[in-house]
């Protein structure tokens, strides 16, 4: 059956759309109005009426959805150039604009949805990025607590529990990084009929066979930083 909206939602849509512009007016006087040339810009040249719809233009502004990519990108390009202190920093200042969830407070339809499922991608790869850059400096204990947080948000994500292994052990935690693998293992079996890839298993038979009096901070063999365009 095919659902039509409701007689009042054009009324409605106009309704928010004055409330929104209104908005805008009061955050064009803060930061001046005036645009390129000395042209005075209104929230109506923001908030454009179109035919069919509405267009947002930004001009030369930018959102915290630009700066996140942005940043991001220059990121990825520092670790692949092996700058992973420059990397660290860049990809911390990314996901330093997440204040939550995408489209937290929206009901969202089936297009919407998909661009909150694609903002979370990308703030993941910045994570599984930046915690990368971070084990390269020797930042392992440093990062425990977030990996414990992580780890139980996203259970059956295999770098984020190969990241919290790699730092356990650098840690002196052998016997709980192999815990960790074993509790990975045991969901992924259940939940999806899978064992771990085999780069994991391989990084659980380097912890298994590492020498006990080994430094805390000795190299245990993980895959080297992939390049930005398959990192995630």
């Amino acid at each position: 059956m095919q659902r039509r909206p409701p007689r009042s939602a054009r009324t409605t849509l106009q309704t928010y759309v004055l409330q929104l512009r209104d908005l805008i007016t009061v955050a064009l006087r803060g930061q001046g109005s005036a645009g390129g040339g000395g042209s005075v810009v209104s929230a109506k040249d923001v908030l454009v009426t179109a035919p069919g719809g509405y267009v947002l233009v930004s001009g030369e502004g930018t959102s915290d959805v630009r700066e996140f990519e942005r940043l991001a990108g220059q990121g990825y390009r520092a670790m692949d150039a092996g700058d992973f202190p420059g990397a660290a920093g860049l990809l911390r200042r990314a996901l330093d604009l997440w204040s939550g969830p995408a489209f937290a407070d929206v009901q969202t339809g089936a297009r919407l949805e998909m661009e909150a499922k694609r903002l979370e991608e990308s703030r993941l790869c910045a994570l599984d990025q930046r915690i990368e850059a971070d084990l390269r400096l020797g930042r392992h204990r440093e990062l425990l607590a977030e990996l414990t947080v992580l780890t139980s948000r996203y259970r059956a994500h295999e770098n984020l529990h190969a990241q919290f292994m790699l730092a356990l052990h650098r840690s002196g935690r052998r016997g709980e990084a192999l815990d960790v693998y074993h509790k990975l293992r045991s969901t992924l079996v259940r939940d999806l009929g899978l064992e771990p890839s085999a780069r994991l298993r391989r990084l659980q038979q380097s912890i298994l066979v590492a020498a006990p009096e080994a430094p805390l901070g000795a190299e245990v063999p993980l895959a080297p930083v992939r390049a930005a365009s398959d990192a995630c």
